[in-house]
């Protein structure tokens, strides 16, 4: 599929409406952090969310619009949801989620971008020169990518009780 910023944003808008589904009734069995940062939780994830809307996405599409001398950014801490003020509830976060990712939307509607915008360039400090075209396309992506760890993690604790259909469940394998 060719990127289409109306298709990223019908993706980034359902992400909060999807993974709040998904967790909002259940206990903390299925949820809770251990403050494991090798090994996310539902909850640090969406902390996580919470954390790149602060100071990924639309931070570095700023910078990449800006197109001033410095154009680098600033390095991501891939763990900054650990360094949250601890003891929201799942349910606070979820609705903090749905907040920033809302206004972000609504910030990256406002642009109004052009395909010639979006081929702008910033500095990621690994990889060198990448576009914003290239920016939003990981900001969908990397939602997708953690909705299936959500999933994942979940799967995971029932592997033991699925028994022997444990062959023909991929999330299990």
């Amino acid at each position: 599929m060719k990127f289409d910023l109306e298709r990223s944003i019908e993706v980034l808008s359902a992400t909060p409406k999807a993974v709040r589904a998904l967790l909002v009734d259940l206990s903390e069995e299925w949820t809770a952090s251990k403050g494991d940062r090798d090994n996310w939780e539902p909850y640090d994830i969406i902390g996580h969310y919470i954390y790149a809307e602060e100071a990924d996405w639309i931070p570095r599409a700023k910078v990449i619009l800006a197109q001033a001398d410095g154009r680098v950014f600033p390095p991501f801490d891939r763990y900054g949801q650990f360094e949250r003020p601890p003891g929201k509830s799942l349910s606070a976060l979820l609705d903090e989620f749905a907040r920033v990712r809302a206004e972000n939307i609504e910030m990256l509607r406002s642009w109004e971008l052009v395909d010639e915008e979006l081929e702008l360039r910033g500095v990621h400090p690994e990889f060198g020169e990448v576009t914003l075209r290239e920016l939003i396309a990981t900001w969908v992506v990397h939602d997708l990518t953690h909705i299936r760890q959500i999933a994942t993690v979940m799967a995971k604790r029932y592997e033991d009780a699925v028994g022997p259909w444990k062959e023909y469940l991929g999330i299990l394998n």
